[in-house]
Formats: C-alpha cells, structure tokens, sequence
C-alpha cells in the first residue's frame, strides 16, 4: 500500500484485517517517512530502525493494536530504548523493564517506533523539535515530539503526558488529536512522575477514533466508537474560562466561528462559565505543580544540581521555600473545586473551551502558554483537542472538548461530533 504512513491508526488497523496491508509493511512506510523528514523536525530523542523493524516482523496483526508503530514520550520507561527525560543526568539511562502503559501496549501488539522528544523531565525548558506545519514554530510541550511525529506521519500513536497543558497545547498547535483522559484512567507506574497531584498519561494521534482505541486499550477500558453518531446533538456549553484574557485574536475569533456552527449543526449552545471560585485554580494549580515537582527530583536537585537548567531551578527552588500551609491551602482548593465540577456544569454534555492562546509562537526556545489548560488539568477531568482550522499565519488551530471526570466515554464522542460540526 503506498504512502502508508498517511494512515491513521484505525485506518492501519482496517488495511491489515483485510490483508492490504502488513505490520513490516507499514513501518517501513513510518521509517521512511522518518528518514525523510527527521533532521528537519527531530522528534525522536531515540529511534533505532533495525529494532524496531524486527519488532514489527514478530507483531500478530489480529491483536487490537497489533502492529500499529508508536512513539513513546522519552519520561516513560522502555525497556529496549533509553529513558533520558530530556535531562543530561540520565544519559544512557537504560530501565529494567517497560511502563506498565508500554507493556501493555505491547502486549496489544502495538511496536514501539522510539522515544519521542520531551522538554526536560516534561517541564518547560525546551528540546530540539520543531512544528512539522512551519518548522520556524514550536510544536508545543512537553509532548513536544509525540505531537511532531505524529502530526507528520512518522508514526500514527504516540504517548503524552500532561502536568498543565503538555498533551493538549502540542497537537492544536501540530493540528492533530489530543486526548488528557481522566486522572489515572493510564497507569502512570514506570513514569517520571512530577506532580503526583496532576500528572496524567494520554495519546496523541491523528483521529479521535485512534485515541480512543489506543487510551481504551491501554486502560482496559471500553471507550466506545466516537465515529458512531450518539444519535442527538449535544448539550454544549461554550466556556471562555478565567482564561480568556489570554486569547490571541485568532482564538477569539474561533470562538466565535465554533457558536455559530455548533448552534447550526443543531446543538444546544450556551455561554458558561464557571463559578468564581474557580479561579483561585489560576493560582493553585502552579503552586501545587512546582512544590510537587521540586520534591520530585530531589536527587537531581541534591546531588547533579549543575546538570539541571537554570530555568527549571529558578522556578522550582523557590518553592522549596514555601510554607507547607500554603502548599495545602492549594490541595484544598483543587479539591474543592473538583468536588464542585459537576454542579458547575451540570444539564451540559460538554463544554467547550480554546485549547491554546493562538497559533504556535515563533521559534522553539519557548513552549507557549499552558493557561487554558492547567485549569482543566488541576479539575482531572477529561479534555480532548481536535483541529478546527488555521490562523492568519497559517498554523493550526485546535478546539478543546472537555468533561466530568470519569465520563471519557462520552466526552470522546461528544468530541467527534464537534469535529464533524466544525469541518
């Protein structure tokens, strides 16, 4: 089958159980197209053809992954690869085994293609990578070189993790499909973890079908199939955020294109925002991620403290400072805020929210803004981003679905019928 990396995963999946396509023959399309476009976008941290072609040779097409080639976020254990974090402390770094997230991958018959490139221990100081759109922006962190590679064909699943805005910024910004499931839906088990309050493990692909196969999968969970209409529109509630301050004015004016087509795709849309509690999250949700990290990497910071940037030590240090009772008066805030989600949103399916400021900012010595994310992130609910157009700049845009914890299901499908609305 030509050009088999243009394939999404369930588009992959489709051409094997037909027999048009083989596990071998699809990543040597993905190593092709890597080949082809690597030195450019640098979106693996390691990546070794050999490997994982001979992987590709063992993989049984008829598992529910099976031979699907996927990039892992380099903070997630493997035991065949490094697992460097994006940090010159662990070069080398050779684990014993796999993430559980990755074995059980595996063991769906999905072939991991490499490590995929992470800003430092999936913080903010950046990688190499570059937006495969316009390789003068960044893609987006710290999922920086999942959303890449996935955006450019290289494989068709990666993993991501996010701690504030790393899954869901990087694919609008790259123009793919971003999927934060409900905290802990993924094991975490065998990853860097930085904040144990917040870290969440999800998927980066090229279809809102394939996050659901790949995040269901992994979680042994039923996710459904968000390709199936949910036979009646949804009830959507349009959600600027505390946030929306922040928007750039191709944001604003996506907004503005997506209430009107949601409304004439037969929705049920209105203004809603969240209660004014909620944003206390603004202040929270940082407090809460960098006295959780600093604790984190303890070791690094005690003993390698040199090989640390000075980027990440200014920001984490001074929170090693702060009072313990500030640190828990923001726990209590997170949790209030949780627990009052539903009520905030309730007689909605979803809301939907902007996924980023804008288009990707220029240059890659600098991420973008996480700030209509963290608050999504600190409330462990489900978020998906799906494309929903192009700036003035020409660079993608994405629009962000999200949902009551535990409601993923539904939360993946509504997402779908937005996509499908704002096509």
């Amino acid at each position: 089958m030509g050009e088999a990396w243009r394939l999404t995963a369930t588009e992959a999946r489709a051409a094997m159980a037909s027999g048009r396509l083989t596990p071998v023959a699809l990543m040597e399309s993905c190593l092709a197209r890597i080949a082809e476009r690597e030195a450019e976008v640098r979106a693996f941290a390691w990546i070794e053809p050999e490997r994982a072609l001979a992987a590709a040779r063992r993989a049984n097409p008829s598992l529910p992954l099976g031979g699907l080639p996927i990039g892992v976020k380099d903070v997630i254990d493997t035991e065949d690869y490094p697992t460097q974090h994006g940090s010159p402390i662990w070069a080398g770094n050779r684990p014993r085994g796999d993430a559980a997230a990755v074995a059980w991958a595996r063991a769906a018959g999905a072939v991991v293609a490499g490590k995929t490139v992470t800003t430092e221990f999936a913080t903010r100081f950046p990688g190499p990578t570059r937006n495969p759109a316009n390789l003068a922006h960044t893609p987006g962190g710290s999922s920086s070189g999942s959303a890449a590679a996935v955006a450019d064909g290289m494989v068709p699943l990666a993993f991501g993790t996010q701690t504030a805005g790393s899954i869901i910024r990087p694919a609008a910004y790259c123009g793919i499909v971003g999927y934060k499931p409900s905290f802990g839906l993924i094991s975490r088990i065998g990853m860097k973890i930085m904040s144990d309050s917040l870290d969440t493990v999800g998927c980066l692909a090229r279809s809102v079908a394939d996050v659901a196969l790949f995040a269901g999968t992994l979680s042994g969970r039923d996710l459904g199939s968000p390709d199936v209409s949910p036979g009646r529109a949804p009830r959507i509630g349009l959600c600027r955020s505390p946030a929306w301050p922040a928007a750039l004015p191709e944001t604003v004016a996506l907004m503005e294109r997506a209430a009107t087509a949601l409304a004439r795709a037969g929705a049920s849309v209105r203004d809603q925002e969240l209660p004014a509690c909620f944003a206390a999250l603004a202040e929270a949700h940082p407090m809460v991620m960098n006295v959780e990290s600093a604790r984190a990497i303890g070791w690094e910071l005690t003993t390698q403290r040199p090989l640390v940037s000075t980027e990440l030590r200014e920001r984490l240090e001074p929170a090693l400072a702060l009072p313990v009772e500030a640190y828990d008066r923001a726990l209590a805030i997170m949790r209030d805020c949780i627990g009052g989600f539903p009520e905030a949103t309730e007689g909605l399916d979803v809301l939907v929210t902007p996924s980023a400021p804008g288009e990707a900012p220029e240059g890659i010595g600098w991420t973008g803004d996480p700030v209509f994310n963290a608050l999504w992130t600190a409330l462990r609910v489900p978020c998906v981003t799906v494309p929903a157009g192009f700036g003035s700049k020409g660079l993608p845009l994405g629009i962000q679905i999200v949902g009551r914890m535990g409601e993923d299901r539904a939360v993946l499908a509504w997402a779908r019928w937005v996509q499908s609305a704002l096509a």
